[in-house]
């Protein structure tokens, strides 16, 4: 049951926002009493940890499994993308956003989480990328790896980037081009207007 509580509050909560749904409504979309719930999280703030734990955990191991398939490091930064869009469903609630203004600390200890994923991941998307000659030999991968986190968290700042003038999936897809465009060597470049061309047809 404690599975089935978290699938589907996984699912209210990336549809509606973490502030929006109630433990009354994760009951009555389940048809169980609120006590049920209860037995296993004994309030809101447990099961939202235990949500994006789960949401996290599900989007890290498919990075991983895109990771191992070693493809060229252009496409997989693109296949990487749209894994993350498919896995957070409806951007127009802004999940991440919610998470960080009323649940700060559950906030606070996925971003250290995601870091280290995208530290990883990130770091040796570069270094392979460098070997086949595809971005610049002089890239500072530490700093890149760092710089490329840092922007992915800010496009989710609604402050920023407010959802009525970019969607999620236009931000992110300018922003991968800008990251691209400033580390590929020529026949990097190559490879990405190739890639742009394809996901604009």
């Amino acid at each position: 049951m404690r599975e089935k509580i978290i699938h589907k509050s996984v699912d209210l909560f990336l549809t509606l926002g973490f502030k929006s749904v109630t433990m009354d409504d994760i009951a009555n979309e389940m048809g169980i009493s609120k006590k049920t719930i209860y037995v296993h999280f004994p309030n809101k703030t447990k099961l939202v940890e235990a949500t994006t734990l789960h949401i996290f955990e599900t989007i890290s191991h498919g990075i991983d499994c895109i990771c191992e398939l070693k493809k060229n490091p252009i496409e997989e930064v693109y296949d990487i993308k749209q894994f993350i869009m498919e896995h957070l469903k409806n951007e127009k609630t802004s999940p991440q956003y919610q998470l960080q203004k009323y649940y700060p600390k559950i906030f606070a200890s996925l971003k250290s989480k995601q870091f280290e994923v995208m530290q990883g991941c990130v770091t040796e998307n570069l270094k392979r990328g460098m070997e086949l000659g595809l971005y610049r030999k002089d890239l500072n991968v530490d700093f890149i790896s760092r710089i490329y986190f840092y922007g992915m968290v800010s496009l989710k700042d609604q402050e920023l980037f407010p959802l009525k003038t970019f969607s999620m999936n236009a931000l992110m897809e300018y922003y991968l081009e800008y990251h691209l465009r400033g580390i590929c060597t020529p026949k990097g470049l190559e490879t990405l207007t190739e890639l742009l061309n394809i996901n604009q047809n």
